[in-house]
């Protein structure tokens, strides 16, 4: 190297990092990230309007639809019961089963679902609603007729069941019509978890049509008090990491984050975030699922995991037809949840608007974006 080649250098390194350059750098840095904060609002206003447009099936689709309620007279009375007597109208009463189980509410939910009862029979809808009057309180005082699902808690004195294998028993139980159903020949395209959420039947439709209808599991997203998610539980992403964000767009994963931000189906490890659509050839025949809990020992060295995580590492179709959340369908544990998540894409229809301001576009992308590529403390919450 020639003296005069070396003298040049230092010259070229400051010219590059001069102020001037480098305020360059950053208006271009920033000038790119509004444009893709552009493209995102486009894309996420576009699937709105896809999805608003579903009101009606392109072709015929057997829905069984299975649910458990607890304390949920209030939703119950304001839009869900409505919500399925309106689905059941759009797929055809012949092609709608639905199954129920409530147990021990303390409200009058049992008065709910009697009135869906009468209502889905006036249809002729098939349907089992069951209201077990058992109480959790009647749970604990007797004695447990098996050890599985109960462990000692030595602040009681005695053994208590477990949460997630009383849930897994319950939600097994709502499948029971299914499994006895396709025993006799009667078989079904989907099954639709059902929460006590509101929803409508545009909601339904485009989470059936998730990524063309090729999954193994497609779930909406859930909020309770927005705009922050509510099922931080069960939802983790591509990579099995928990939410970098419980506001928009939510994941650590990249693959996951893009997603979001393009407003495509989402790819995650496990989700189950207020309405979950699975094919209904997963629960029957031999190698049928079904819920479950992590075994008693774990739980007693306090390990545990969600039956709705478990089910999908436990299902084999999650590798190979994928586990999604689909971004454009948005429930919510109130009516005041549910309008909060779409009055904004309302009053923006006309103008293409989307559900997100550009403001939360623009600024959920930085913010979310630099979570995820910060170092965490401590043990990272994996599925």
């Amino acid at each position: 190297m020639t003296p005069k080649m070396a003298a040049r250098r230092p010259r070229i390194f400051r010219k590059l990092l001069s102020r001037s350059t480098l305020l360059k750098i950053v208006l271009l840095f920033l000038v790119w990230s509004v444009v893709e904060a552009h493209i995102s609002y486009y894309h996420i206003a576009r699937a709105e309007r896809e999805t608003k447009a579903r009101t009606s099936v392109t072709k015929p689709r057997r829905v069984f639809i299975a649910s458990l309620h607890w304390n949920n007279e209030e939703v119950l009375r304001s839009d869900w019961n409505k919500g399925v007597v309106d689905l059941a109208t759009v797929l055809g009463p012949e092609n709608v089963f639905v199954s129920v189980y409530e147990s021990g509410s303390w409200d009058n939910s049992t008065g709910a679902l009697r009135e869906l009862d009468g209502e889905l029979e006036k249809m002729g809808v098939g349907k089992k609603i069951v209201l077990d009057e058992e109480t959790h309180k009647d749970l604990i005082a007797k004695p447990p007729k098996q050890d599985e699902g109960w462990i000692d808690v030595p602040a009681y004195g005695r053994k208590m069941p477990r949460r997630i294998p009383y849930l897994s028993k319950l939600r097994n139980l709502s499948l029971q019509p299914l499994r006895e159903l396709a025993m006799n020949g009667t078989m079904f395209d989907h099954v639709l978890f059902l929460g006590d959420v509101v929803f409508t039947v545009p909601d339904i439709l485009a989470l059936l049509d998730t990524n063309n209808g090729q999954y193994a599991a497609a779930c909406s997203l859930d909020f309770s008090k927005p705009p922050y998610f509510y099922d931080t539980f069960a939802l983790r992403d591509s990579h099995g990491h928990e939410h970098a964000s419980l506001t928009w767009p939510y994941f650590r994963a990249s693959r996951s984050r893009k997603a979001m931000v393009h407003a495509r189906p989402v790819p995650v490890s496990s989700c189950w975030n207020g309405i979950v659509a699975m094919p209904a050839s997963t629960f029957t025949g031999i190698r049928g699922l079904q819920f479950r809990g992590l075994p008693d020992s774990l739980a007693a060295s306090h390990l545990e995991a969600s039956e709705c995580c478990l089910v999908h590492a436990d299902n084999p179709g999650s590798r190979t037809r994928g586990v999604f959340v689909n971004p454009a369908v948005r429930v919510g544990y109130t009516r005041a949840a549910y309008d909060a998540v779409h009055a904004a894409a309302s009053a923006a229809e006309e103008a293409g608007g989307s559900w997100l301001t550009l403001g939360d576009v623009f600024f959920g992308m930085w913010r979310t974006g630099l979570r995820a590529g910060l170092p965490r403390r401590g043990w990272r919450k994996r599925r």
